[in-house]
């Protein structure tokens, strides 16, 4: 089994910022990418950025200069920077791990996602 374990989350006024994390654990033999996408209430999942373990970076359109994506190799764990918070980007922000694993070969895991509202 693969785990996503998120953190970060909380409640953060307009033009705050925050920075979440996402640790993976278990059967890995290698990571393609890892990534964060996010749900918002009465809303579909949405990409909001991920990273490939070469280092290139796709980020939604709604989110470029704002947020930053970086991934730390050695400890399976990927970061997402988030700055300039806006209320429309409240949202339960879930991460994402496309890799290989000796057992069950190529997979997709999802994590159980982090709250994240921008409120005064």
């Amino acid at each position: 089994q693969v785990h996503l374990v998120e953190s970060g989350g909380g409640l953060v006024q307009p033009g705050g910022s925050l920075r979440l994390s996402c640790a993976a654990s278990g059967s890995i033999f290698s990571i393609n990418a890892m990534g964060w996408y996010r749900q918002a209430p009465g809303k579909g999942r949405e990409l909001v950025t991920t990273v490939t373990s070469g280092g290139s970076t796709d980020y939604g359109d709604s989110v470029k200069g704002r947020f930053t994506i970086s991934m730390d190799n050695a400890k399976n764990t990927v970061y997402l920077q988030m700055y300039s918070l806006k209320p429309e980007d409240t949202a339960v922000y879930h991460c994402n791990l496309k890799g290989i694993s000796r057992v069950y070969g190529t997979f997709t895991s999802w994590g159980q996602g982090t709250q994240v509202t921008v409120s005064s």
